[in-house]
Order: structure tokens, then sequence, then C-alpha cells
């Protein structure tokens, strides 16, 4: 796998996180590593986006931005407010493929959701998987209402012949609650994938050696981690 696209059950639940861990273990290995952010909503120009995020924690890997809207919206309806033009899965796919060209891992990191509008069209993250034909990570939240979300996104994606590696919990909160717990479990049955790891609530206020650290507790030997879900499960007590 060259390019992995990454999507959360919705917005505020971690993917930007999840980008920087995956890309701070693929770049510990030497790889070479690029992330894109095809449509970045809520900033204005100049004011430090997901990228710079990513590049802050994981370090020295290429980051591009398609476009960047100020309203805090979808993509599509921020684009229509601010009179910009809108970003379409072609334009994606060919950064994608100039990209791939030249980096060992391509990280295409979404707005909110699978489904949430990137154009006119109604074209969304889950065109973008399928046009540059790529696998799709989910990142979820850890609390109650995260496994229909979570469900939803795999039946969307299955229903579109696109392949679902698994699940990452993108904040795990340091006093659990039961639903969290037993969402350990019930998880990849939602996803119809693995568990492949669990990022602790707060890992984006550290630096980028102690987040490299973290993210190799935090993540699955599939990204070059040495997280096990059943360790990490049985740290917890479930009555």
């Amino acid at each position: 796998m060259s390019v992995l696209v990454i999507t959360g059950t919705g917005t505020e639940v971690g993917k930007t996180a999840v980008t920087a861990g995956i890309a701070a273990l693929a770049r510990a290995e030497g790889r070479r590593v690029a992330v894109l952010k095809p449509a970045q909503t809520g900033l204005l120009p100049g004011e430090p986006g997901d990228v710079a995020e990513v590049a802050r924690l994981a370090g020295d890997v290429t980051t591009r931005e398609l476009a960047r809207y100020p309203d805090p919206l979808a993509p599509d309806t921020a684009a229509r407010r601010a009179g910009m033009a809108t970003v379409h899965p072609k334009d994606v796919a060919a950064v994608v493929t100039e990209l791939d060209e030249t980096h060992d891992l391509v990280l295409v990191e979404g707005a909110g959701g699978l489904l949430v509008r990137f154009d006119e069209s109604g074209s969304t993250l889950a065109d973008i998987a399928w046009a540059v034909n790529a696998p799709v990570l989910i990142v979820a939240q850890a609390g109650l209402g995260t496994l229909n979300a979570t469900a939803l996104t795999a039946e969307a994606l299955q229903r579109r012949g696109i392949e679902s590696i698994g699940v990452v919990v993108g904040s795990w909160p340091s006093h659990p609650d039961l639903a969290s717990l037993t969402n350990l479990a019930d998880l990849p049955e939602a996803a119809g994938g693995p568990l492949l790891g669990a990022l602790p609530q707060g890992v984006t206020k550290l630096g980028s050696v102690d987040f490299l650290a973290v993210a190799k507790r935090s993540f699955s030997p599939w990204f070059g981690g040495e997280f096990d879900p059943e360790t990490f499960a049985a740290q917890f007590a479930v009555q």
C-alpha cells in the first residue's frame, strides 16, 4: 500500500492526530511521506491548518493543501459561501498520482465524515478514495454513539466497493466510561475490520519526539507500532 485515505465518523474525532501518528511511524522507518488535505475549512489564509499540525508532530513530511475556505462548514457549502472553486475527485487524484511517484506513502486526510460534500455534484471523500483506488482507515470516537456512526461509515464504503482496513480510536479518554470500554470489543464488528490503534486524548500537545513514542505504543504493527487490542483492553476491568 502506498496511498491511504483517512476518514472520520464525523468532525473532531482525531483524524489529524491519527494522520500524524501514521506519518511519524513511517518516517521513523525511513519512508518518504506525503500528506494531502484536499480541502481545509474554517481557517483564513496564513493560519496553520491540519497539514501544518501533521508536519509539526511527524517531522519531515511533504504537505499539500488544495483548497482553503474561511467558514467552518462542509467544503462544498464553504466554497459556495466564499464564492470560491470547489475541489473535484479528479483534481485530488492528479495530485495523489504526482505525490505517489516520489513518495513511499501518501496519506489523504478528509474533512469531517466520509460523505461530506466536496463539490456541487455531491462528490465525497468516498469518491476520492475510489478515484485513487486507495483503501480507507476509519477514525472513530471512543464513547456512546460511535458504534452507529462507525457502522454507517463502514457500510457506505462496502456499498461502494472501497476497502476499509479497520478502525482507530482518535482520542482515547484518560478516564474512559463504560461505553468507551465496551466499545473496544464492539468497534471492530461495527467497522468490519480490526481495531488498529487508540491514541490518547491530548496527544497533539506533545512535541515530536514524545509524540513518536506515544504513536509507537498506540498503533498496530501494521503501521510500525506495538499496539495490541487485547493487551490494551486488558488494562481496564469492565464490570
